[in-house]
């Protein structure tokens, strides 16, 4: 099942506040609650994400505190060291 996009209709330029998040537990083989419209890390590390489109990808280096505006389907347990991660809608 792909994870709803709860932003759909709102414009790619939306620059209003995040509106909710939830604790993410990367697994390789079941999408999030809903698209992310960015993530946040606890602790410094790669995160390997789906994108929205079916990508898979790995972005390197994220820090901790930093809100990362990515619309992510996924994220994958394989390659990623990045722990306390948060998605955010």
């Amino acid at each position: 099942m792909t994870a709803p996009d709860l932003a759909m209709g709102i414009s790619d330029r939306n620059i209003a506040p995040l509106n909710d998040g939830v604790a993410v537990t990367p697994a390789d083989d079941s999408d999030l609650v809903a698209l992310t419209r960015a993530i946040m890390v606890a602790t410094a590390g790669n995160v390997s994400i789906m994108t929205a489109s079916g990508t898979t990808l790995t972005l390197p280096g994220l820090q901790p505190g930093m809100i990362y505006p990515i619309r992510a389907s996924r994220i994958r347990a394989t390659g990623t060291t990045a722990t306390g991660i948060v998605g955010l809608w």
